[in-house]
């Protein structure tokens, strides 16, 4: 009787559990929403999460606002978002500082896989290989060949130590045996500016701040690092196409939550960004930033952070990167 008893309990408190979690995603959100970056405004993630929390807002009716904490190349946030409670009203947006940040920091204060529960990788640009016009090369081959007759002379520009663009600027060094140098920069416009000017006469950045210069001219586009060719430079081929398809990687920006918050508020979340990427004003947006919405499952989002820390982690090791 007693283990009947106890089964009914069990089935009962079951039931329990579901209907509450459904109620909890029925409510939410039912107050303001906290969207954390790790960085100052004004920067492509920073604009990503603005340009997702005015569709939420749109969506819910309720406020998610957006909370700049930078410092220490996105850890700050990123350590506050992980302690937060984990009761879907805290939200983080990042880039791969999240993944990468744990083999450039001794101590970065966070595991990108144990803190955080994956929401959806939301959008991408590939990392643009540029050089300046006066450099004699017009294709990839053609730059290789000429760094290599050319030990040391060349040297690369970047958004700074870590970024997406310097570790695909690594790759590319270490993956092709270059002796090339890196010259860090404290953002995307100073490092693309220095290769406009000569200074450093290859670059590797993110697309947005190079388009312009590249469609005025002031720079030459020779190949981009995605794994398909960049919608605004349809003439420009693919790493792979140049006949280097070990130098891939990319800008991203995607959403997570603490650890430990409910999966079906989680899986809302997921739902509704999916959904905003899909609106054409949005598409539009990011296309203006040069970025393609994404909008993967939670599944897929942590098997992209689990590649990109398996990539980047080498990469980094290699080339004995450290940010502090």
């Amino acid at each position: 009787m007693r283990k009947y008893l106890a089964l009914a309990f069990c089935l009962v408190a079951a039931g329990l559990t579901t209907t509450a979690s459904i109620a909890r995603a029925d409510t939410w959100p039912a107050r303001p929403v906290k969207m954390i970056v790790g960085f100052a405004p004004g920067g492509p993630t920073d604009l990503i999460a603005r340009l997702l929390a005015q569709n939420l807002s749109a969506q819910t009716g309720k406020n998610f606002f957006i909370e700049n904490v930078s410092g220490a190349g996105g850890n700050i946030g990123a350590v506050r978002a992980a302690q937060s409670a984990p009761d879907g009203y805290t939200v983080l947006v990042t880039g791969g500082n999240l993944t990468n940040n744990v083999f450039l920091f001794s101590h970065p204060g966070f595991d990108p896989l144990k803190d955080f529960n994956a929401v959806t990788l939301a959008a991408a640009t590939p990392v643009v290989l540029a050089v300046n016009p006066s450099v004699p090369a017009h294709s990839v081959k053609e730059l290789v060949d000429l760094i290599r007759a050319n030990p040391g002379k060349y040297s690369f520009a970047s958004p700074g130590t870590g970024t997406p663009p310097q570790l695909v600027g690594s790759l590319f060094a270490h993956a092709l045996k270059l002796d090339l140098v890196h010259v860090p920069f404290g953002g995307g416009e100073p490092a693309v500016e220095a290769t406009v000017g000569g200074h450093t006469p290859i670059s590797f950045g993110a697309l947005a701040p190079a388009l312009p210069l590249i469609k005025s001219g002031a720079l030459r586009a020779v190949a981009v690092t995605g794994k398909a060719r960049a919608p605004t430079l349809p003439d420009v081929p693919t790493m792979a196409e140049a006949g280097f398809p070990e130098v891939v990687g990319a800008t991203w920006t995607a959403v997570v939550v603490p650890a430990g918050t409910p999966k079906d508020i989680t899986a809302k979340l997921h739902d509704m960004i999916v959904s905003g990427l899909a609106q054409p004003d949005v598409k539009a947006k990011l296309a203006a930033m040069a970025y393609v919405g994404i909008g993967n499952s939670p599944e897929e989002c942590t098997q992209f952070f689990k590649d990109e820390m398996a990539t980047w982690g080498k990469v980094i090791k290699d080339a004995g990167l450290h940010a502090e």
